[in-house]
């Protein structure tokens, strides 16, 4: 009986350090991304450039770690025909999704940009009734409208704003709702269940070659302008390396509690990234008026959570293994560099 018990604190333990681990890391690299992009001492203000290197290095770290040291394993069920119609999809919209969140960090402050992604699952919502995911009901209707006045009522608060890095922020919500449907559209219509580590494995070098592609167009002739390049190894191999252990977090997470446990982590990310903001850097200045607007938008995302999950208990099987879990199920209204 001791035995037992023992076993279950230290279970129990586990479970919340790995929640902890997922908040810190998640609002951690926030921070670390506006450090780096906005910061005179790193120097380094190309979105793009970062994000392609978050999807080099965790290529290559998935590769060493499936294929060379084998500590995880890939899924199997690819196949050419699903990588084509439904992993390029999705790794192009990740690859906008990162390009357009980090690009609003140059213009925007960490807090606003924030709450102006609240209004995720709005978009989510209405691309999903468009691609037919999605049902149209009075109470989703008042869920949306809960989500969108608490997101015009944080703006309204907002000092300053850059209209410029509000059509960015936009921009990436779009990207990131448009990966959620191919995502949701992967597991329901393909039948194909994936490990946030498989699903790294097949993304990331896709997202990769999507971003390759116009920051060679975008930012190289500007990063040539300067002769030598800014760039700090250290630092950015460190961005990296924590942009992949986020990645990993979220698999322990999903392993050892469910996709409740995420959301519900991910919600309480979201105010540790609004109210820290404030104090790290400068360009944040929050009001009541964002505070009391993001806090009813956040109600209305738990509520938007609490429905899709009820919805989501009746399709998940018993017997379905606990580390197979279904794309939009590992997914949570955060946009960092995050699959």
């Amino acid at each position: 009986m001791a035995d037992r018990d023992r076993r279950w604190a230290k279970e129990e333990l586990l479970t919340y350090a790995y929640i902890l681990l997922y908040i810190a890391l998640s609002s951690g690299q926030i921070f670390f991304n506006k450090w780096v992009l906005s910061s005179k001492e790193i120097n380094f203000p190309y979105p793009l450039g970062l994000t392609l290197l978050h999807m080099i290095f965790s290529s290559v770290l998935c590769f060493m770690l499936t294929k060379v040291l084998k500590i995880f394993k890939v899924d199997e069920g690819m196949t050419l025909d699903v990588y084509i119609t439904s992993v390029i999809p999705i790794g192009a919209m990740f690859a906008m999704t990162l390009w357009l969140g980090n690009t609003a960090y140059l213009y925007i402050s960490v807090a606003f940009a924030q709450m102006l992604k609240a209004i995720m699952p709005v978009a989510v919502f209405i691309l999903g009734v468009l691609a037919g995911l999605e049902v149209m009901s009075c109470r989703m209707l008042l869920i949306m409208s809960v989500i969108s006045f608490g997101v015009l009522v944080a703006s309204y608060g907002e000092m300053e704003i850059s209209w410029i890095g509000v059509v960015y922020q936009m921009g990436g919500v779009v990207g990131e709702a448009l990966r959620l449907i191919f995502m949701e559209i992967l597991v329901k219509r393909k039948g194909l269940k994936l490990n946030p580590i498989s699903l790294m494995y097949y993304v990331s070098p896709c997202s990769a070659l999507c971003l390759l592609i116009p920051w060679i167009f975008l930012e190289k002739p500007k990063m040539d302008e300067q002769g030598t390049w800014s760039f700090k190894p250290l630092v950015l191999t460190l961005n990296s390396l924590c942009t992949f252990a986020l990645n990993l977090s979220v698999f322990l997470v999903i392993s050892h509690t469910s996709a409740l446990t995420i959301r519900v982590a991910g919600v309480v990310k979201d105010w540790v990234v609004v109210l820290f903001s404030a104090l790290l850097f400068a360009d944040t200045k929050l009001t009541l008026i964002n505070l009391f607007g993001y806090a009813i938008a956040i109600a209305g995302v738990a509520a938007y959570n609490n429905h899709k999950l009820r919805k989501e208990a009746y399709r998940v099987s018993p017997e379905e293994p606990a580390q197979s879990v279904p794309l939009v199920a590992a997914s949570t209204s955060t946009n960092e560099t995050r699959i």
